[in-house]
């Protein structure tokens, strides 16, 4: 499966990423699977690398309750607590944006992610070019700040003082109110500056 270019002035480029990105916006993106899904209510999933076993089940059982109602989770799914979410999303049936912080030319696609591409299920969207094909701390913060901006709301399952997900949600917070996402339904609370209030 080769990669869909999609340019910041073709009409399905999610117009989310200017009002939010401003001019870091990326001026490309590539995809592989349902564009359609961009389309979808979206819920961004983060969690920093190290969490406290009470985060972990909370998010599992998070994770399953988004699943059973198909609801459309966009995430890098990169940290342990993100990967285990995307294997409980993948025992189901809902849409999938999977947002590695890396170029997807020469990706090998796990065969778990087979399926769901080919049922129109998945999409695998990034906004880093090539020739980057490893992933590093860069390019994981700019790939985490596009998965937040294109979601209608955030999930922080834990953020871990002065790590990657604090950052992220101080961010959020220096967005726009009226664009931020908003916190998702019954997601935990942290000691780290609140990600972002309620729409007004």
């Amino acid at each position: 499966m080769t990669p869909v270019a999609l340019n910041a002035t073709e009409p399905r480029y999610p117009v989310r990423l200017r009002q939010r990105l401003g001019v870091d916006a990326p001026a490309q993106l590539s995809a592989l699977g349902n564009l359609d899904l961009l389309v979808l209510p979206k819920t961004a999933l983060f969690c920093s690398a190290r969490c406290p076993g009470d985060a972990i089940l909370r998010t599992y059982d998070q994770a399953a309750r988004w699943r059973d109602a198909d609801r459309c989770v966009i995430s890098g799914f990169h940290s342990p607590i993100e990967k285990e979410c995307l294997s409980i999303f993948l025992r189901g049936k809902p849409p999938i944006i999977i947002c590695p912080a890396r170029s997807l030319e020469k990706l090998r696609i796990p065969p778990g992610w087979k399926t769901p591409l080919n049922e129109g299920r998945l999409l695998i969207l990034s906004c880093i070019s090539s020739p980057h094909h490893r992933v590093t701390a860069e390019l994981a913060t700019r790939r985490n700040q596009f998965v937040a901006a294109l979601a209608d709301e955030v999930w922080f399952a834990h953020i871990a003082p002065s790590g990657q997900t604090e950052q992220l949600a101080k961010t959020i917070a220096r967005w726009p109110p009226t664009s931020r996402p908003c916190p998702s339904p019954g997601s935990p609370t942290s000691s780290a500056p609140s990600p972002s209030a309620p729409r007004p």
